[in-house]
């Protein structure tokens, strides 16, 4: 399994664009720690550490495509990953629906940003109107 690659896959058929992988090292070098988020729509959709950048790249991945799956995902392992005001949850299927009803009621005209800005607003609208609101870290 390619965890990364997976993850980009399944982002870019869902019409949400690459992720971004963002690395931070830690501590001294006999004893480095990697800390790596994943963006995905400015949003952070998981977050992992591990011993090398790539340990912890893939571990991320592995997180966000559970996610996506609508698995649960271990708090301490995500403890991180909350951006202010908690994370979104996300449900794969809402979400590929949210994409498709942007793309249907976009202008002919209208860039992948805007499509997408709308996609995300769908999903937290709906979202909101069944109660399924930010998960507080």
């Amino acid at each position: 399994m390619n965890a990364k690659g997976d993850l980009i896959a399944r982002l870019v058929s869902l019409g949400l664009g690459t992720p971004t992988f963002e690395a931070e090292a830690h501590g001294p070098a006999h004893e480095r720690t990697f800390h790596v988020k994943v963006w995905s729509g400015g949003q952070v959709i998981s977050a992992a550490e591990g011993r090398t950048k790539k340990d912890a790249e893939r571990l991320a991945a592995e997180l966000a495509l559970r996610g996506l799956d609508g698995q649960s995902v271990p708090p301490a392992v995500t403890a991180t990953a909350a951006p202010q005001g908690g994370a979104w949850p996300i449900y794969a299927q809402v979400l590929a629906e949210a994409v498709e009803a942007a793309m249907e009621f976009a202008r002919e005209d209208a860039t992948l940003d805007e499509v997408r800005r709308d996609a995300g607003r769908f999903y937290r609208e709906l979202l909101t109107d069944l109660g399924h609101g930010p998960e507080e870290a």
